[in-house]
């Protein structure tokens, strides 16, 4: 047959196809409903066939250079910014970013510390200098309590180590200082006493709500108390971090550090500008492209994974964060940076911010109750995404740019329907390449896949703006444990701040997708791909995520028994890495650190030994 015929044959089948998919995209719509799920998962399957056949009747009039999938599959290309980009011939990356993951957490549980002996030599090795005072009273807690990974607490490290060279005597200034800045409350242990709320400063009105926090952490640490030196330690009661670093002045306190001297405050650098790109180094991609947010910040043409979760929260190496997460956004081009390092706690902070993270108990749950709403994986009978919430991230006004913010993002791209998407299709085996990504429908696509929208009626909004939220965004009632236990797949994004929702999230049996810009504590003793799936902010590959593990609209192409695994595995993580005594053993670490570094000895605070 000739390619012309072979052409002509094409098109009529594919024309056929995109028909048969408009009627039944219509042919269910009375009173403005949308299609049934049956009809968009049928609709989303004809396309998705007639592109099949489309490509494989023209495949004799096409020339093709790769005659044997099977042995000439090409590499991914894994980027310096934490992102997987992927090579169109080459497998389905997901199959390799899963091994690839696996085998780093294998790796990191086998290397873990096995004796105090271990463990003193494992700190000297990473860190360059000796542990703190207590540190062998710390390692009986955690083998009485099996605490996993006892080396994994580097995050400590990277939020004090820029305090190590400042003067003693100017931390202790910043701190009382800080200590009567309105909006924070200090908690501590002074001669032995219990762990208590020492001093507060709230904007008037505001104590109940904004001392709430501090229970928790109070109830949390009363469990080792017992085992603490004296402390104390300033805490923002908000959601979200609110110092930002100056780069010049960091790094000129990182230096110091690694040389062990300090610097006087009065000789840190000037800050000479604002904004949030003076956090990041001169040389970074946010310093290249100025934050302009008055023009849409371009979307990569290539399609890429997360193979490194923690380099892809920052914004200096991806600027668009600055561009799609309320964060930023309520700041507009970002605040003035801190004069100095100031040594306050927060909830969450971002890699901009020199907040102090604390392992924040709220929202923890032993496990997700009762059992019976939580269906295995295999028994949850709805394979949409399911994400519902407040919209919450960034205040709606007239004044703000709530529309591109994180949240009201997330709603509007899962909820459109107009034009076309290009999607990475999953293919059955890892040794077949992936081939190029498919056009295909938002109209089918979205409500096949996605269950996402805001829950009750919109709040953090004002009298102008909250009914226009309530006119374009979907509402829908809040939805029961037992309803949501159904689903296979559940999202997790940032709120006001870090996400409190995400210990129930992976402790239940669905899929976890997660998308932050917030390193946790628990970052560098999680593997994503191994307990969760990753996702960019910009929600780029969320699509393409979500179609590997569920398949099309009709399931062909599924790796649903990989997600299950993953499923598995993030479930099993929670109750074994996640428990009251794991947030207090990072807890304990971290204020034996900060004791010791807020002594004006700190060689005496320091644990030595002839190991």
């Amino acid at each position: 047959m000739s390619a012309r015929r072979l052409c002509r044959r094409s098109t009529s089948i594919f024309l056929a196809g995109i028909v048969i998919s408009l009627v039944l995209f219509y042919s269910y719509r009375e009173d403005g409903q949308r299609t049934p799920n049956f009809f968009f998962s049928t609709a989303f399957t004809t396309v998705v066939t007639t592109v099949t056949l489309y490509k494989t009747t023209t495949a004799a009039a096409v020339p093709t250079t790769s005659t044997d999938a099977r042995t000439k599959l090409e590499k991914h290309f894994y980027r310096g910014d934490g992102l997987l980009e992927v090579n169109y011939g080459g497998a389905h990356p997901i199959f390799e970013l899963v091994r690839r993951a696996e085998r780093d957490w294998e790796d990191k549980l086998k290397r873990a510390s096995k004796t105090l002996v271990d463990a003193v030599k494992e700190y000297r090795r990473r860190y360059n200098r000796d542990p703190p005072k207590g540190f062998d009273i710390w390692w009986k807690y955690v083998t009485e309590h099996n605490v996993q990974l006892p080396d994994e607490y580097d995050q400590i490290f990277h939020d004090l180590e820029p305090f190590w060279g400042l003067e003693p005597s100017d931390l202790f200034k910043t701190q009382a200082e800080l200590e009567t800045r309105i909006d924070s409350y200090t908690i501590g242990k002074q001669d032995g006493s219990d762990v208590d709320v020492l001093t507060y400063a709230f904007t008037e009105g505001r104590y109940d709500q904004l001392i709430a926090g501090s229970k928790k952490i109070i109830a949390l640490l009363s469990e080792i108390q017992h085992l603490l030196p004296d402390f104390r330690m300033t805490i923002s009661p908000h959601d979200g971090p609110n110092f930002l670093s100056d780069w010049e002045i960091k790094r000129a306190t990182l230096e110091a550090a690694a040389a062990k001297t300090y610097l006087e405050r009065e000789t840190l650098p000037k800050v000479t500008s604002s904004g949030w790109i003076t956090a990041c180094p001169p040389r970074s991609l946010a310093r290249r492209i100025p934050i302009n947010l008055e023009i849409p910040f371009a979307p990569s043409s290539k399609k890429t994974f997360i193979y490194n979760h923690r380099q892809t929260m920052d914004p200096c190496i991806h600027p668009s964060h600055f561009y799609r997460h309320g964060q930023f956004l309520s700041h507009n081009n970002g605040p003035r940076p801190q004069s100095t390092m100031i040594p306050e706690f927060s909830y969450c902070a971002t890699t901009l911010h020199h907040n102090i993270r604390i392992p924040v108990p709220y929202g923890w749950v032993e496990d997700v109750t009762p059992r019976d709403q939580d269906p295995d994986f295999d028994d949850k009978v709805d394979d949409r995404l399911l994400w519902r919430g407040s919209n919450t991230g960034i205040f709606h006004a007239s004044s703000t740019r709530w529309k591109d913010s994180h949240r009201d993002f997330l709603v509007r791209t899962t909820n459109d329907f107009d034009g076309s998407l290009d999607m990475l299709m999953p293919t059955n085996k890892d040794d077949r390449s992936v081939g190029n990504p498919r056009k295909l429908k938002k109209s089918v696509i979205n409500p096949t896949f996605f269950d996402i929208a805001f829950s009750k009626e919109p709040i953090s909004c004002s009298k102008d703006v909250c009914p226009v939220l309530e006119e374009i965004y979907p509402w829908r009632p809040y939805m029961k444990q037992d309803e949501a236990g159904t689903y296979r797949y559940v999202l997790d994004v940032d709120g006001n701040g870090w996400s409190g929702r995400f210990k129930r999230l992976i402790t239940s049996n669905s899929l976890i997708f997660k998308s932050t810009i917030y390193p946790e504590w628990y970052t560098d003793r999680i593997s994503a791909w191994v307990h969760y799936v990753p996702v960019q902010v910009d929600l780029s590959d969320l699509h393409d995520c979500l179609v590997f593990f569920r398949g099309d609209g009709n399931g062909e192409g599924s790796h649903d028994d990989l997600g299950k695994k993953i499923a598995k595995a993030g479930r099993e993580w929670s109750l074994k890495f996640w428990r009251h005594e794991d947030i207090n053993a990072y807890f304990f670490r971290l204020i034996l650190e900060y004791a010791r570094l807020m002594s004006s000895d700190r060689a005496a605070m320091s644990y030595t030994s002839n190991f």
